[in-house]
Parts: structure tokens; C-alpha cells; sequence
């Protein structure tokens, strides 16, 4: 009897879907998936995948990808079907939670900023569509989020203790002129592309273009 169950355990691991065994990237995939930041509201991680470099089965919560490069990715599913998805170069894309096992198929590196929503259900906040000596494109839309594409001009300036009542990812899309102090802390002055920062809903901070020239980033609001 006792072979005979151990017979049927094998049996049921080797059957068992694909996505019930499937892992946090992080784990199963260290060396395409690097923690940026993480909060009780968001994890935000790095993607990177060299030309022709593939993962493993692996699954992600909701979450919105901003691409910082031109890519195609092939995903394959755990029914095997495979579908391939082609990335603009700061551009983004929100995806509903899933597992699957990219493949870099292109000709370019991947590489990304993956928000990953913790939140159990959407929130209920009102999303700006205009800021002030803000210019804005939405460049994505989701049941939890929105991407922006932000354009601050040389006269954006929010004042000390500014809130919003939605969190918010910030993302450098190069070494834009901008201060910005979260919480009282010392300000953030020097920007590299793809740094990330997180400003919660109802804390108070404070930006100023400080360059005299716009500054180029991709703002991913949650509700």
C-alpha cells in the first residue's frame, strides 16, 4: 500500500500544472531579475535578458513593464501555446497577473522596469489626466494603474508637503534636472536612466525642475 502511494504522489507532481509549481522570478530567475524597490504597495524589479537569453517557468502578480529599449519577447505559456509581444523603447504595457517563460527573440537586449501590484484588489483613486508645467501622454491603462510619459518643463515645481492621493513610481528616462524630497529627506538630485523612485499616496514631497531645460520621465500612477 505504502509503495502504491508513493507511486501515485510521483505520478500526480509529474501531471501537475505547470502553473501551480511555477515561482517568484526572482528565485527560479536571479540573473534576469534584479529588486529595484519594494513596499507593502509595489515590488519594482530590473529585467534584463541578452539577445537570445530564455527564462523559466515563472509567474507575476498584476503588473505594468516600462521597456527602456526596443525588444521582442517570446512567451511561452503553460500550455505551451507561445505568444510574442514586441516592445517599443519607452513605451509600456500593463499585464494581468500570469505565468509564463519569456524568451528574448529579438535582436536587442531586454530591458525593463517591471511593476508588480500587491494590493489585493484595485484602489479607487482618480488619476490626473494634466499637471501643472507638466506635459502628459498616457502611454498605458490597467484596472490598477497608468503609465504617463512626463515631460516636466523648466517651471515644474511642486511645493513642500504636495500629496496626491494615489502612489506613484517615478522613472528617470535620463539625467533629467530635477530635486525631489519624499518625506523631509534630503532632496534626490542626480538621475540615471532607469533609476526608480516610490512616492506614497498621502506623504508629503517636494520637486522642483532645477535644470532650466524639461526633464524627460515615465510616471506609473496606482489607484
Amino acid at each position: 500500500m505504502k509503495s502504491f502511494l508513493r507511486l501515485c504522489v510521483v505520478a500526480l507532481v509529474l501531471i501537475w500544472p505547470a502553473s501551480m509549481v511555477a515561482q517568484d522570478p526572482l528565485k527560479v530567475d536571479p540573473a534576469h531579475y534584479k529588486v529595484v524597490l519594494e513596499n507593502a504597495s509595489v515590488r519594482v524589479l530590473r529585467v534584463s535578458y541578452p539577445v537570445g537569453a530564455k527564462s523559466v517557468m515563472h509567474q507575476h502578480p498584476d503588473a505594468l513593464i516600462v521597456a527602456l529599449s526596443t525588444a521582442k519577447v517570446r512567451f511561452t505559456l503553460p500550455d505551451g501555446k507561445t505568444q510574442d509581444s514586441d516592445f517599443a523603447n519607452e513605451g509600456a504595457t500593463y499585464t494581468p497577473a500570469g505565468t509564463h517563460t519569456p524568451a528574448n527573440i529579438g535582436s536587442t537586449a531586454v530591458d525593463g522596469i517591471l511593476i508588480e501590484f500587491k494590493d489585493a484588489a484595485a484602489g479607487k483613486a482618480v488619476l490626473p489626466t494634466s499637471r501643472p508645467n507638466m506635459t502628459v501622454k498616457v502611454l498605458a491603462e490597467g484596472p490598477r494603474a497608468s503609465a504617463f510619459r512626463a515631460t516636466a518643463s523648466a517651471a515644474f515645481a511642486e511645493p513642500a508637503g504636495t500629496k496626491h492621493d494615489f502612489d506613484q513610481v517615478v522613472i528617470a528616462l535620463s539625467a533629467a534636472p530635477l530635486s525631489l524630497s519624499i518625506d523631509g529627506k534630503p532632496a534626490k538630485t542626480t538621475w540615471a536612466r532607469g533609476e526608480a523612485v516610490f512616492i506614497g499616496r498621502g506623504v508629503g514631497h517636494e520637486a522642483k525642475n532645477t535644470g532650466g531645460k524639461p526633464g524627460d520621465m515615465i510616471v506609473v500612477a496606482i489607484k
